[in-house]
């Protein structure tokens, strides 16, 4: 009895560890889930055209899906970095290359052309607050946490002056444009799987929580607005946002009309406004409708012209980067180049050709709107992804215009390697820091700008010669389909083309993004043996990559012979109908490979490494061997 009893009570022992142990790693799977932080703003301001100020109050429910409580939050203030001292001020005062656009004219900025966001008043679930503003960030402490899996309201009164337009917001820009409203608001700073992320802003790149948006705007009745979200009432608006037939009955109060807007699952929110703007609407085959916004006399026929082609953008792009999922983006001149913003973006309007800014600003709604890497961090995966499918988007445009619609457009002035040409001469200047480097803390505005941008999109053009051109453009999809709305990182995007293509490719991200080691191979040495030849190539530089050679004959046949690197566990597909003879791995740790051709050397015209160009040898001087140099040489 005492001997089953025991077995009895062993075997619940058993259960209930085993039922524990399921327990804790379910928990644990939930835990490391990619949650997101969720946050619903609602806005009533009212507009100052003559003291360029507004008043705000702000209503936010913000919800804590983190498995840990948070005892503070964190607002950004962007408008504050538009004063004298502010970092923004002292960084372009000190950088060896700051921004022109910068320059001094912060410091210089008298009282009525700063920019401030004050805070009147701020509570938690009806309870007054104490709370710091430091620099452009507000630091909260709150009266109870928000415990995991919980939410809280947040109520705040603001006052905001609009600075002068020196970096992306404010007012009064270049072409008269008299509101750029960027960063105009206190917005919660995001917390994630990191922490919290509330920094400085100096200028660069934003990261935000993605979330559902109501703003009514309330402004002289003479402005036109546009920006992100959906207008819910345009019958009282007019401006062009009404359908045709439809009758206007504006609804003016005290010398304005209050604009109300709606944008769903958007991680920022934009508007633009100007008494001169006229608006255009185009509305896309699958209903989405595409906004115009520009000023009255002002390039207008390149504006008509910029239609149809920003159409042919988002139906390639659809294709070919994943499904837009907004039914809307409006274009809009303001701002001080181009600027990209949830479903809108703001350009300059008085540019020869404004195709190639709208292309490359509306694409940053697939990598910076709908996938929202952190870009404060990664900024390559934001702009360098963008640029890469910008030039993408660009070439199939001249494709299919052939230049006729838009000079600026045709292949020849395009190139075919997005960013590479930038990289290149970064790489060899020796200001080269890795892509990992923080997009504030970066040592030159250059460097900056040639890695986010250049380095970037060669990480994603490049690719296609690691893996293949058919899985890379796969994994493109792929990408988008699982990652969007939840802020990736560079291990989740590396995944998703390990999946799709069957190879391990960690090796590329440690090289290409967290060191500045360089690719460069060569042609070492192609030798005759009788009736065979022996080709000896060389790793010089320290990145390793696998071999695309290509070997021309007499007869005009070509050979590809392909070396993976071994840790790449696989091959990739041939990619051409030309022969091709795969070789044994070549391990990276040697710098040399041989290996022998059943031809001799008199029948070879060439051998060369990648004639392709997709791979970024900073050195493409030695790739290639010709017979003729030997002839000339004798």
């Amino acid at each position: 009895m005492i001997k089953r009893l025991g077995g009895f009570l062993f075997s619940l022992a058993i259960i209930a560890c085993g039922a524990q142990a399921n327990a804790q790693s379910k928990a644990s799977r939930q835990d490391n889930e990619r949650w997101q932080q969720a946050i619903e703003y609602y806005m009533e301001v009212d507009m100052d055209v003559k003291t360029n100020r507004l008043q705000g109050v702000q209503k936010v429910k913000y919800t804590n899906n983190s498995p840990e409580d948070l005892n503070k939050v964190f607002y950004h203030l962007y408008f504050n970095a538009f004063q004298p001292g502010s970092m923004m001020d002292v960084r372009s005062r000190t950088i060896q290359d700051p921004d022109r656009r910068v320059g001094t004219r912060i410091f210089n900025l008298k009282e009525d052309e700063i920019g401030y966001q004050k805070i009147k008043s701020l509570k938690q679930n009806g309870k007054p607050l104490k709370y710091e503003v430091v620099g452009t960030i507000l630091e909260v402490q709150l009266n109870e946490p928000i415990k995991a899996g919980q939410s809280a309201n947040f109520d705040m009164e603001f006052e905001a002056q609009v600075p002068v337009q020196i970096r992306r917001t404010g007012r009064d820009n270049a072409e008269g444009v008299r509101y750029s409203m960027a960063q105009w608001y206190p917005k919660m700073a995001e917390y994630d799987y990191q922490g919290w992320h509330a920094d400085e802003y100096i200028g660069r790149e934003f990261y935000g929580v993605w979330g559902n948006y109501e703003l009514k705007l309330s402004i002289d009745k003479d402005y036109v607005v546009g920006g992100t979200g959906y207008l819910q009432n345009p019958l009282e608006i007019g401006h062009g946002y009404e359908d045709a037939g439809q009758k206007v009955n504006q609804k003016i109060k005290d010398g304005k009309l209050t604009w109300h807007f709606k944008a769903p699952n958007v991680h920022d929110f934009m508007w633009a406004a100007d008494p001169e703007y006229i608006h255009d609407k185009l509305t896309m085959k699958n209903g989405m409708v595409l906004n115009f916004l520009h000023k009255k006399g002002q390039n207008e026929e390149n504006w008509k012209a910029l239609m149809p082609l920003t159409e042919m953008s988002f139906e390639y792009a659809n294709e070919h980067f994943g499904q837009y999922p907004y039914k809307q983006f409006s274009v809009i001149q303001g701002g001080d180049g181009g600027m990209e913003y949830p479903m809108s973006t703001l350009i300059t309007g008085s540019r020869g050709s404004l195709l190639g800014v709208t292309v490359h600003e509306s694409m940053h709604d697939w990598y910076h709107g709908v996938l929202g890497s952190n870009e404060a961090l990664h900024p390559w995966m934001d702009e360098g992804f963008t640029s890469y499918a910008s030039t993408r988007i660009m070439q199939h445009i001249a494709r299919v215009t052939k230049g006729e619609v838009d000079p600026a457009v045709t292949l020849e002035n395009l190139g075919n390697n997005s960013g590479q040409s930038s990289y290149v001469r970064l790489a060899k200047s020796g200001n080269e820091e890795p892509l990992s480097t923080h997009s504030d803390h970066y040592h030159l505005n250059g460097a900056y700008s040639a890695s986010a941008y250049g380095k970037g999109a060669v990480w994603m053009s490049q690719l296609g010669y690691v893996i293949g051109e058919e899985a890379r453009d796969k994994g493109l999809i792929e990408y988008f389909d699982t990652w969007k709305f939840k802020h990736p990182n560079p291990t989740d995007v590396m995944r998703v083309f390990e999946k799709v293509s069957d190879l391990e490719l960690d090796w590329y991200n440690e090289y290409f993004v967290y060191t500045t080691k360089q690719i460069d191979y060569g042609v070492k040495e192609v030798a005759g043996e009788g009736d065979k030849t022996k080709i000896t190539l060389e790793r010089v530089n320290l990145m390793p990559m696998p071999m695309d050679v290509v070997v021309t004959y007499k007869d005009g046949t070509k050979e590809v012979h392909y070396m993976a690197l071994r840790m790449m566990r696989g091959e990739k597909p041939a990619e051409t109908n030309d022969k091709r003879i795969v070789h044994p791995d070549w391990g990276w740790v040697n710098p040399t490979y041989e290996f022998s051709l059943d031809r001799p050397i008199s029948d070879i015209v060439s051998v060369e490494i990648d004639p392709s160009g997709r791979m970024a040898d900073v050195d493409r001087e030695n790739n290639k061997w010709q017979a003729e140099a030997i002839i000339r040489n004798k």
